[in-house]
């Protein structure tokens, strides 16, 4: 075990923001000094350091055998769309026209025709669809690839949330039938819900988006949506998409079904960007550092031996990648930090910093003791076990800390949904960094109202407490995240909470990213 001694100069390394007091700042710090993000010439482009891309990859690998598991194929379309390609489906392009990227020349030369970058591969994908497609055999075509999209956001860029170049996968199915396109977009929202639960260790609350925050020229949207208790927002995590029929009309993708009749398919689409890292980070960093879920750390554990003078070094560090070839021998990564260049207060302070979920250390005394000492990034916690032991212990403890992140997130979204059902207890709700669940007539003008009404009453609100400092000002107006699936009860003649209009369910509302 470390003595104080060992952790001098220490301090030097890790975050001088705190979450609570200086969330921006704190932000910036964890994914610049925890090797995640480096940014890049152009304003809103990023580079994602291995560190970052190793947690997309394990995401990836895991989201891409399940969807796999569905009869779901990989492919890869082109990045370009032509103009004419993507304004064949006007309210769907209206939805991305001001994000759009265009190439205008080649060279010196103007390009006879600009062509998009793509913003997303509907209109891309879709006319290889009416190719590929004749008949009810054809059925169901279900495509995903595993690509990069770029959307020229006018917006405060911030890393892995908001920015022009982002990571993503997108699917795309065609069925027979409004109900086959019904069952995927489900599935595909369950394997969202287990990629934040089951990877993550991050609840969210799966629904439907409302009309007006429906994906444009779809036929409704089914979201996953995150809470960050720091801010009290929510975010969108993922969406799956039932196109219904719009799409295909547009681009004729039709087949002749058993009856040999003429009909248009049934579409769906579906993604996930790497907007779910900077979620993680939201969700479980502390002020060492990130806090990473074992299942996505890319170091799992590290070993770090303590080295002083007059000890036998190479016998201690021999013992430590002993263990770390055991324990890689179970499956899992582990890194031996047995560098001399730095003192272990050092190390420890690295690794904090990085959120690797256990840390073990191996000093002279565990060494003649044939014992380990492992420290959990999430709880500080320390536990002595025997050298022999440690092969059965480190799984166990690494599912500890999986369930404990969980658990912890949950029941802090949990205690922040807060149930409102009228107006005037709206905004009080909001400020106490709260998601609102109300009654909603589910009508787009009183949606309308509700961001109107909600952002002018937050601006009242900064100009009354201009000049307050110390903590973290919750502002901005609110708007619907989902209508979630799962209702309670709504009592006959419940009106909405902002109009007259009687309530259709229980949505859920918040500030949000």
């Amino acid at each position: 075990m470390a003595n104080k001694k060992q952790q001098a100069g220490a301090s030097l390394l890790g975050l001088t923001a705190k979450k609570e007091e200086d969330f921006s700042e704190w932000y910036t710090q964890v994914i610049t000094r925890a090797e995640m993000i480096d940014y890049y010439t152009i304003s809103g482009c990023y580079i994602l350091r291995p560190w970052a891309y190793a947690i997309w990859e394990k995401i990836q690998r895991w989201f891409d055998d399940e969807i796999k598991k569905l009869g779901v194929q990989n492919a890869y379309f082109p990045l370009l769309v032509s103009k004419a390609a993507l304004e064949t489906e006007k309210s769907h392009v209206e939805g991305f026209a001001a994000e759009v990227a265009w190439v205008t020349k080649s060279g010196n030369s103007d390009l006879a025709e600009p062509v998009a970058i793509r913003p997303t591969s509907e209109t891309i994908m879709y006319p290889s669809y009416a190719e590929w497609i004749r008949s009810h055999r054809d059925l169901p075509l279900k495509l995903n690839q595993w690509t990069s999209v770029v959307r020229w956001e006018f917006k405060d860029p911030v890393p892995f949330l908001r920015s022009r170049e982002f990571l993503w996968q997108e699917g795309h199915t065609a069925h027979s039938t409004k109900e086959e396109g019904d069952e995927q977009v489900l599935s595909i929202l369950d394997l969202y819900s287990k990629i934040y639960s089951h990877l993550l260790a991050v609840p969210t609350v799966k629904g439907t988006k409302s009309e007006g925050e429906k994906f444009a020229g779809g036929l409704y949207t089914t979201t996953v949506e995150g809470y960050v208790p720091t801010t009290g927002r929510g975010i969108q995590a993922a969406t799956s998409h039932h196109l219904g029929q719009n799409f295909s009309k547009m681009f004729k993708i039709q087949f002749e079904d058993i009856k040999g009749e003429k009909q248009f398919a049934w579409q769906t689409s579906w993604g996930l960007t790497t907007r779910s890292i900077g979620i993680l980070i939201m969700v479980h960093g502390d002020d060492k550092g990130l806090v990473l879920p074992p299942r996505v750390a890319p170091i799992q554990v590290v070993i770090v031996p303590i080295l002083m003078k007059k000890v036998d070094t190479a016998a201690i560090i021999g013992k430590a990648k002993e263990i770390a070839d055991q324990l890689k021998a179970k499956g899992f990564s582990v890194q031996v930090d047995d560098r001399e260049n730095y003192n272990p207060g050092w190390k420890f302070n690295h690794w904090e910093l990085k959120g690797v979920p256990i840390r073990v250390e191996f000093g002279p005394k565990d060494f003649e003791k044939n014992q380990v000492v492992l420290v959990r990034r999430d709880t500080g916690e320390k536990e002595t076990v025997a050298i022999a032991d440690v092969e059965s212990r480190v799984p166990t403890l690494l599912e500890e800390i999986h369930n404990a992140l969980l658990a912890k997130a949950t029941k802090t979204r949990d205690e922040h949904i807060a149930e409102v059902r009228e107006w005037k207890d709206f905004g009080a709700a909001l400020d106490a960094r709260n998601l609102v669940l109300a009654p909603w007539c589910e009508r787009e003008s009183c949606e309308d109202d509700i961001k109107k009404t909600s952002g002018e009453e937050s601006k009242l609100k900064i100009a009354e407490n201009k000049g307050e400092t110390g903590t973290i000002k919750l502002t901005g107006a609110a708007k619907t995240l989902c209508i979630p699936f799962e209702q309670k009860p709504l009592e006959a003649e419940t009106k909405c909470v902002r109009c007259a209009e009687k309530a259709k369910r229980w949505t859920l509302f918040g500030r949000s990213y």
